[in-house]
């Protein structure tokens, strides 16, 4: 068998997305200031929207994050959905293929419900991931803040091994 018998019927089924060169934050503005202009998008205030990204980046559970921000477990997974963060979604690839076969209409909901492996909680944030596309420019501030809020290096103390292999981050601004 050779390599082109392999392949014959191979297709990319969905994007990639190309996250580029990492960035560090140097704008100096907060990250509450850059989901203002995209409130309409958001399913919670810019503030709250802000205080979950910090919170779910700080390593916090979802519903921790969520009473932190004062919304509900699931507008706060629709908010950081919408901000780029991965991981939101509690179905499988293929439970959320299950939801993409409700939605196109090829097989009922309760069936759905039952074949997608999560109870009617799971599927509908599922069903909001799989209708509502994270906002682009809010994905960006979101990555912006993230690599900038932990600059390379820091919080390595002297005991860590690796404390002064990174160096300094000084002279990095």
């Amino acid at each position: 068998m050779t390599l082109s018998e392999i392949a014959a019927g191979v297709e990319v089924t969905s994007r990639q997305r190309d996250r580029g060169v990492a960035l560090a934050d140097d704008t100096e503005t907060p990250l509450v200031d850059r989901l203002s202009a995209h409130a309409e998008s958001l399913p919670c205030t810019p503030e709250a929207t802000a205080t979950l990204v910090d919170a779910y980046t700080a390593g916090r559970s979802v519903g921790d994050a969520a009473r932190e921000a004062g919304v509900s477990p699931m507008t706060a997974a629709k908010a950081l959905h919408r901000c780029g963060v991965a991981g939101v979604c509690p179905l499988s690839p293929t439970g959320r293929d299950v939801v993409r076969d409700w939605l196109a209409g090829r097989i009922a909901r309760s069936e759905a419900v039952e074949l997608a492996g999560g109870d009617e909680a799971d599927f509908a944030l599922a069903t909001y991931v799989e209708t509502h596309d994270p906002v682009e420019p809010v994905a960006e501030a979101v990555d912006a803040q993230v690599a900038g809020s932990a600059p390379l290096g820091d919080g390595l103390g002297a005991d860590d091994p690796l404390g002064d292999a990174l160096g300094s981050t000084d002279g990095l601004r």
